[in-house]
């Protein structure tokens, strides 16, 4: 026992020592100049820090004389409402009796001015206990500090969590959402109750894309909350296919050239969607000089950090942000604020002094009134004894319930609750730490903490762990790594005629529901920019239409792009088809390339004008041929029909029925039978038809020289035909025959078949036939034209045969005939297509048929119906031409 004490003396002894020293060895570097509200007499202290300055007071830098801390400027009353409602809060705290029964709460609370170097000031105020830094050293004696609630934008809890990390002090932020916080590893002890701005990013993100918006401006702070939740954005949207007009940031300090330039690019782009991440601060300038240029028509997505802020609700800017969106946190009432924020009494601390002076536009302090009413006197005789105030001094009765500011305005309780939760969950993780059951806690060996002497780590487990329900709200506040649940209200600025604007809900955007649920948005509650009710417009291109594909723009973004027609036979059947697709074989596109449709399908149908004519000429002239026949029939004893074979003339009348029926076959849908019959029946008509003019030929041509002959010699009139009727016959069949095994062996290996054109015209399917072979076609018709070439040598050599019927000059006319139709034929055939192609060939069979007809049996026919007098052998009989004296 003895032993113990002696070692508890001797480690008393050395800390005073080092006590000693180190009173002995610290040098006070420099004061702080710190406005807040403190109290500091009760069991727990609570830590404060509200920018309810927008800046520090420049003063003139004088290296000659001890650094003076900057003071403040441009008090804002909407930072200064935070503050009074940790002031409330603690309070409403104090006098429950459920929570914290044993233990009242103080506080410290700091203005950072909304500048990084006075929130650390600040935060090294905290740590020390006193209003001078000594960091590694906890020189106060009071109440312990709890945790720090503050410190306001995200730059300056970035700072602050950054030093109060280092010593496990936590920290539970109200304003800073941005994402770069969430690293437990940087800032260990950095809890808050407003979301990440991670959800804020996605949030607008999705608000975009809701809306079909591919064009889009975004402006930042250049801190770290603009620069990281627009960094967040435009990754989103960029991957979902938003194209970005223009990305500017906001200057930190007052630059009036970077704002109109600022400004400038606003007006010269075409995006009408602009998406700002800002405080709004450093949003104010820009909004002033927007509103002097007079910029309108444009819809602005804000961030929570200003959308309901009233140093941005200026007077007539409805029209620059009229139509607004934006994202505010979740919204609540708090019973008893309104009554304790208007009272204030002016007279309780500078900062109050400060903002009642500030919001009716007088001082408090009467020698400083005296002096402005002296200097403003023209004859400086006011004087304090004249009984009478002087003009700009406030009585302190002013009635805080005229005033219409920010401060009183108690609707749009959005950031005022996050400070209200973050006071709770202060307050509810002390009360956890102080009805600890010893034995039963979470430190080491099962202990607790004490109330009255705790250190910073263990209040920070409790904060870690807390689970409350917020009064008068309900809502339950857990944090999860730090961070609360991402809840969004999607505000829509609605102004009045009078200009006075609401922040009406249309929509709602929660983190936690699955999928597609995040976001509700009610449309048709939107009110746009000049009161319309339709979405704006934000494209660099306009959609393409169904019918058309993307051409992308050399060197500018995806968004931009032109709308290229798709070309014949492809279509597109989607609005901004980056690719035409092809129509398939049968199909084609249709006039506004849209849909494929199928192909006409073409060919000489029966039924058409066309073919209805084509089938009567064929018709009349198979009939016709018909009728010569019975003709020669009926007259078939006589000298004249005799003289000519007449076997050989039905032959050649058969074949001319033929080529003038199968030309019928061509008409209609191909078939394979009518494919096969109507190549081969002219081929073997034509065939029949030519040997049978050749086997005439060749016996007129003989029966010339032989009277030639005669003729010369002067001998008398013999029998000058030499080929008998059998000769004839045995050549025309032997021509025919030697056509009909070639046109055998063209069925059996090539025969021909229908098959369907889709080549030869893009929106038509042609039915026809196709040959099978070239060489095969090709070798059977220059058979054919062999024949009629021969028979045309041989009846123009025997032309000068001398007979009143002159059966030579009209073979040799019928080929004449036959070789002019199908030599036009053929560039006539080549310079058609589909169905007239078919009409073509019919008409050169028709044609070349009825020249035959006509120049080989028009004469005789003319000489059997109405000259049958002439129809006697002696008139008939070939006799030589006689010779020209």
């Amino acid at each position: 026992m003895d032993t113990s004490r002696f070692l508890l003396g001797l480690c008393a002894l050395l800390q005073a020592c080092v006590c000693v020293s180190a009173e002995s060895t610290c040098k006070l570097k420099a004061k702080f100049n710190l406005n807040g509200y403190k109290d500091v007499k009760k069991r727990v202290t609570v830590g404060g820090m509200f920018s309810v300055h927008q800046r520090i007071a420049s003063t003139r830098r004088n290296t000659s004389t001890l650094p003076v801390s900057s003071g403040c400027e441009g008090f804002n009353f909407r930072t200064f409402r935070w503050t009074q409602t940790m002031l409330f809060t603690i309070r409403e705290i104090n006098d429950r009796v459920d929570l914290l029964p044993h233990t009242d709460l103080g506080y410290v609370i700091y203005d950072s001015c909304f500048t990084i170097s006075k929130a650390v000031e600040g935060t090294l105020t905290y740590l020390t206990g006193q209003d001078e830094a000594v960091p590694n050293y906890r020189c106060g004696s009071g109440p312990p500090l709890a945790a720090l609630v503050g410190a306001g934008g995200s730059d300056l809890s970035i700072a602050t969590a950054r030093i109060l990390g280092l010593y496990h002090f936590p920290q539970v932020s109200y304003f800073s959402s941005c994402s770069a916080l969430q690293s437990k590893f940087q800032f260990p002890t950095f809890l808050r109750t407003i979301p990440n701005d991670n959800h804020q990013s996605t949030a607008m993100a999705k608000l975009v894309l809701h809306f079909g918006w591919t064009w889009v401006g975004t402006i930042a702070a250049d801190d770290d909350y603009g620069k990281y939740g627009i960094k967040e954005f435009k990754e989103q949207v960029e991957d979902a296919g938003v194209c970005i007009s223009f990305s500017e940031t906001l200057p930190t300090t007052s630059s009036p050239e970077d704002i109109k330039r600022i400004v400038d690019t606003v007006v010269e782009s075409t995006a009408r969607i602009i998406v700002v991440f800002s405080s709004d601060v450093s949003l104010s300038p820009l909004i002033a000089e927007l509103l002097r240029n007079n910029v309108t028509n444009r819809t602005w997505i804000a961030s929570e950090a200003w959308v309901t802020s009233a140093l941005i609700n200026q007077p007539g800017i409805s029209s620059v942000l009229a139509g607004t969106l934006g994202f505010g946190v979740r919204r609540a009432d708090i019973p008893g604020l309104q009554d304790y924020l208007l009272s204030l009494d002016p007279y309780d601390d500078s900062l109050t002094e400060e903002f009642w002076e500030t919001a009716f536009n007088c001082t408090l302090d009467y020698s400083k009134a005296l002096r402005q009413a002296r200097e403003s006197s023209a004859n400086g005789s006011l004087s304090r004894g004249a009984g009478v105030a002087p003009g700009g001094l406030c009585s302190g009765t002013e009635d805080l319930r005229q005033l219409n500011s920010t401060y009183t305005d108690v609707s749009q309780l959005r950031m005022t609750y996050n400070v209200y939760k973050a006071v709770y969950a202060v307050a509810h993780a002390l009360h956890n730490l102080e009805d600890c059951v010893d034995g039963q806690g979470p430190f080491n060996k099962k202990s607790c903490a004490n109330i009255t002497a705790f250190e910073p780590w263990q209040l920070m487990y409790y904060l870690k762990n807390v689970r409350f329900t917020v009064p008068h709200t309900g809502e339950e506040i857990f944090f999860n790594m730090g961070e609360v649940a991402g809840y969004y209200d999607i505000l829509n600025w609605q102004f009045s005629a009078d200009g006075d604007v609401s922040y009406v809900p249309v929509g709602i955007y929660n983190g936690t529901s699955p999928g597609t649920a995040t976001m509700t948005i009610w449309n048709s509650s939107v009110v746009w920019h000049n009161e319309q009710f339709e979405p704006p417009r934000s494209v660099c291109s306009e959609d393409c239409t169904p019918g058309t594909r993307k051409g992308i723009r050399q060197g500018e973004p995806v968004c931009c792009f032109d709308c290229i027609p798709c070309a014949d036979g492809e279509i597109s059947n989607i609005t901004n088809a980056r690719e035409c697709i092809q129509c398939g074989e049968d199909n084609w596109s249709n006039e506004a390339r849209d849909s494929c449709i199928p192909k006409i399908i073409e060919f000489l149908a029966f039924g058409e004008p066309l073919g209805i004519t084509l089938i009567a000429i064929s018709a009349f002239g198979a009939l016709i041929t018909i009728g010569v026949m019975v003709v020669f029939l009926i007259n078939l004893g006589t000298p004249l029909v005799k003289a000519n074979d007449p076997l050989l003339s039905f032959s050649l009348l058969f074949s001319l029925v033929v080529t003038f029926l199968c030309s019928i076959v061509y008409l209609g849908e191909p078939q394979p039978w009518s494919c096969m019959t109507s190549q081969v029946a002219l081929a073997l008509g034509f065939a029949l038809c030519l040997s049978s003019l050749m086997g005439k030929s060749v016996v007129l041509m003989l029966r010339a020289r032989a009277l030639k002959a005669i003729r010369v010699s002067a001998a008398s009139d013999p029998d000058v035909d030499r080929l008998t009727f059998g000769h004839q016959r045995l050549m025309a069949a032997v021509a025919t025959l030697i056509q009909a095994v070639a046109c055998a062996v063209w069925l059996i290996i090539l025969p021909p078949h229908p098959v369907k054109n889709t080549a030869a015209q893009n929106v038509k399917i042609i039915l026809e036939c196709d040959v099978g072979s070239i060489v095969f076609i090709c070798c059977i018709f220059a058979y054919d034209m062999l024949l009629a070439l021969v028979a045309f040598v041989f009846a123009f050599t025997a032309r000068k045969l001398e007979d009143h019927f002159s059966e030579a000059k009209c073979v040799t006319f019928g080929m004449l005939v036959f070789f002019i139709v199908w030599i036009s034929f053929v560039p006539a055939y080549l310079s058609t297509r589909g169905k007239f192609m078919v009409a073509v060939q019919i008409f050169a069979i028709l044609a070349s048929s009825f020249g035959l007809l006509a120049c080989i049996f028009l004469p005789k026919v003319y000489v059997l119906l109405l000259k049958p007098e002439r129809n006697v052998e002696e008139l008939v009989k070939p006799r030589a031409k006689p010779r020209d004296d």
